[in-house]
């Protein structure tokens, strides 16, 4: 009787304990799911807050601008001597005697250049200034004796064939006379033409004298730029010829870097039938020579002074010499331009493009045409819209309809101020 007993007491423990068992169980999912409710609220926010795109660039944004800007016609061409003067030698057979300038030098009108020898041309003046005193002296007894033929006339005494000879012989004494004149007056302008004169203000280009040398006339000695002036020999198309007038006013730049100021002065009438371009003559203005009397402008002690008084000519230093190659623009006008910063222009595929800053702070890719630039600005041919905002910082790193952040572009720093980058640099120097 008391094993049946034990063993149902053992069937009810283990009833007892599957159900605290599942008791437990039920209260543990009761919990977790009471307790699990409260994070389900937040959830769909934490979601929302990760589905939300993030901005791929921080950028700045400008509104294009209106200004005027020059309209200009861009031309290469030669730096050249307006006139070139050849000085040569006018006497034959004389020794160069004194070479008084050198090539680079400025020189006035009527300065002596260089000297011959002038003994030879000397000894013939006297040897002239001699027979016109002889020729001179026959004249005067010729017109004694015509005198008295013609006093003795009426008389008989003479035949009318001696005073014939006495009047012929009186007008052959003053053609002698007239003679040794000229020739007197010849070895005169020999003698003036010892010295080498420059027929025009301007500067010496090339120097062919040689000290000791004997010349023949009409050898060249010197090359000279007159009155210092350079033109600019541009080619312009045919097609923009018309464009251009006299009186245009026009930039020039040297190879160097250097720029002067020029005008038109004239255009050739022919076009090249090759080349299809005509020759646009444009006056370098600035750059002749100036005339300066005061004492500073006298020369070193040592160095040649220039005949004809203290005064001297000063040449500007421009950095423009004849026979360079320059490129300049022919200033045309004004008219006003839709500008935006260079920065903003993206060049991609072979086409440049700018990033408009849409409302939804998205950008929109939009392919322009550009026209002049001046300094940090380019012109845009295209239509823009009228609210357009393009992108600046950052814009060549965007694709279209990427989402950016606005910030605003930060201020330029002073021109001169203590913080700026170089300036301390440049201050030094």
């Amino acid at each position: 009787m008391n094993e049946p007993t034990t063993m149902t007491r053992m069937k009810r423990s283990t009833l007892l304990i599957v159900a605290a068992v599942v008791v437990l169980l039920i209260a543990a999912a009761a919990f977790m799911f009471m307790g699990g409710k409260p994070a389900d609220k937040g959830a769909p926010k934490a979601k929302d807050a990760a589905a939300q795109p993030r901005p791929a660039l921080t950028v700045t944004v400008a509104r294009p601008e209106t200004s005027e800007l020059t309209v200009a016609l861009a031309a290469n061409g030669n730096v050249a001597a307006w006139q070139e003067a050849s000085i040569g030698s006018e006497s034959n057979g004389l020794r160069l005697a004194e070479v008084r300038v050198n090539v680079g030098d400025v020189v006035k009108k009527g300065q002596v250049l260089a000297t011959f020898s002038a003994e030879t041309v000397q000894a013939d003046m006297a040897q002239a200034r001699a027979s016109l005193a002889e020729a001179r002296a026959t004249a005067a007894d010729a017109a004694a004796n015509a005198a008295r033929a013609r006093t003795l006339q009426q008389t008989g005494a003479l035949s009318q064939q001696q005073i014939n000879q006495y009047q012929t012989s009186e007008q052959t004494a003053k053609a002698r006379v007239e003679a040794a004149e000229a020739v007197l007056a010849a070895q005169q302008v020999r003698g003036r033409n010892t010295q080498v004169l420059a027929p025009d203000d301007g500067v010496i280009s090339s120097r062919t004298a040689t000290v000791g040398s004997v010349l023949s006339a009409g050898t060249e000695l010197f090359r000279l730029i007159r009155q210092g002036r350079l033109e600019w020999r541009a080619e312009v198309t045919s097609a923009e010829l018309g464009r251009v007038a006299v009186g245009t006013p026009a930039i020039i730049t040297s190879a160097s870097g250097a720029q002067v100021k020029g005008q038109v002065r004239s255009i050739a009438p022919t076009v090249d039938p090759q080349t299809r371009a005509a020759l646009v003559y444009v006056d370098i203005l600035d750059v002749a020579p100036t005339l300066r009397a005061d004492a500073s402008s006298l020369p070193p002690k040592g160095a040649l002074a220039p005949r004809g008084g203290p005064a001297s000519l000063v040449l500007q230093n421009t950095g423009i010499k004849a026979g360079m190659f320059a490129r300049g623009e022919f200033q045309l006008g004004r008219t006003g331009a839709i500008t935006v910063p260079q920065a903003a222009v993206v060049p991609r595929d072979g086409f440049n493009h700018l990033l408009l800053l849409q409302p939804d702070n998205r950008v929109a890719q939009l392919k322009v045409e550009t026209g002049r630039r001046v300094g940090d600005r380019v012109e845009i041919t295209s239509k823009l819209p009228d609210d357009a905002r393009v992108v600046v910082q950052g814009a060549g790193f965007l694709n279209d309809g990427d989402l950016v952040r606005v910030v605003d572009a930060p201020a330029a720093p002073a021109k001169g101020a203590a913080g700026a980058p170089g300036t301390g640099d440049l201050a030094a120097k």
